[in-house]
């Protein structure tokens, strides 16, 4: 199977790929937002079991980046991210591009490679992750952040309560 994912600022390589995984591409989402989670069940859907789509929670409190091509949570709180099986760390409309065409839907976002579309659906893409949390009525990234460093002290037993 052959990529048609042009190369750009938003595709780097990772230095640890899987070793032989089963998926086509590993997407990395935030299970706390509403419209993520239902953009990931849609896609679930169309996966129907077959592992094409490996699905990580970045909200998982047990999300670790040395499995997830060393992407840390605040990196993937920003843009949408994905790997490929080499190693390669996908961000931004590439992620999509890529998933919809290993669900055989990648007419969805084919007009984006276009040299005119591509450049302004980056745009807007780059717009939506600046502005998701807070159109979606979440906390800005500042405060997910230190409630998520509070949420993994608090899981080391450090500010357990007992009971009297």
């Amino acid at each position: 199977m052959t990529s048609d994912i042009a190369p750009s600022s938003k595709t780097m390589a990772s230095s640890v790929p899987d070793s032989s995984p089963s998926w086509q591409i590993k997407l990395l989402y935030d299970g706390a937002c509403p419209l993520c989670l239902r953009e990931v069940n849609f896609l679930r859907k169309r996966d129907a079991g077959q592992g094409l789509v490996a699905f990580v929670d970045i909200a998982d409190l047990n999300y670790a980046p040395a499995d997830n091509g060393n992407i840390d949570f605040e990196t993937a709180m920003g843009s949408i991210h994905a790997l490929l099986p080499d190693g390669t760390v996908m961000e931004g409309v590439p992620v999509f591009r890529k998933v919809y065409e290993v669900l055989g839907m990648g007419w969805v976002y084919a007009i984006t490679k276009l040299p005119i579309v591509g450049p302004i659906a980056d745009f807007i893409y780059d717009i939506w992750a600046d502005w998701r949390l807070k159109l979606t009525g979440r906390a800005d990234l500042a405060t997910i952040l230190a409630e998520r460093q509070q949420q993994l002290a608090c899981s080391s037993d450090r500010c357990k309560v007992s009971a009297e």
